[in-house]
């Protein structure tokens, strides 16, 4: 699969590298000329090519975005566009003051997204951790994948996205459509008050088991 990554730091800069091993043709967007953090992003797998972001949107079949959330209305907006019909994987959280949710909890960003690329396919996923789990989903002593949590309106875009989550090396689980983002998003709040704050081992993951 053709994928481009809109924003190449921890966590757009490990799953790219987890896709670009597992086969995907996968492009880094240049957003801004001499970028650190997309220098760095381009050493962790020979994999891994970039282009200006217009181009790499525009040839992907997929797009993830991977920035801080404050920066998705500039990143977003010129590129709605470039972005119709096109599968949005949102790995954005909108955090506000003292680990508030960043929408006072009214709407999820997901859904904000949506209203900037309205004729995008968005998916939310891969946000309910640290970029820490990303770069090593591996639990050998426990038997276990741990799950990723995704969510999003459209059927056909959530069934192309499962795949990409087990090549991350999770197990996908489909909570349901758009309106599950806000509950996503709360469950990254407490995952970061327990680790950041409360000083759990980033290793903490979620698993959905049934018997």
């Amino acid at each position: 699969m053709n994928i481009t990554f809109i924003g190449a730091g921890q966590v757009g800069g490990a799953l790219a590298q987890r896709l670009a091993e597992a086969g995907h043709h996968v492009v880094l967007a240049e957003n801004k000329e001499g970028s650190a953090t997309l220098a760095a992003a381009l050493q962790r797998s020979s994999r891994l090519t970039s282009a200006p972001i217009e181009e790499a949107v525009r040839d992907a079949e997929l797009v993830f975005l991977a920035t801080p959330f404050g920066a998705t209305t500039s990143v977003l907006g010129p590129l709605a566009d470039a972005l119709a019909g096109k599968i949005l994987v949102d790995c954005t959280n909108p955090v506000g003051p003292g680990l508030s949710h960043g929408l006072k909890s009214e709407r999820s960003g997901s859904e904000a997204l949506q209203a900037l690329a309205p004729k995008a396919k968005v998916v939310k996923a891969f946000t309910i951790y640290g970029f820490e789990n990303l770069e090593r989903p591996e639990f050998p002593a426990a038997n276990v994948k741990p799950a990723m949590f995704f969510c999003g309106d459209d059927a056909a875009a959530k069934a192309r996205v499962a795949p990409l989550i087990t090549d991350c090396g999770f197990e996908p689980l489909d909570v349901g459509g758009l309106v599950q983002a806000l509950h996503l998003e709360h469950m990254t709040l407490l995952w970061v008050r327990m680790v950041r704050v409360n000083g759990r081992s980033p290793r903490l993951t979620w698993a959905a088991l049934t018997g």
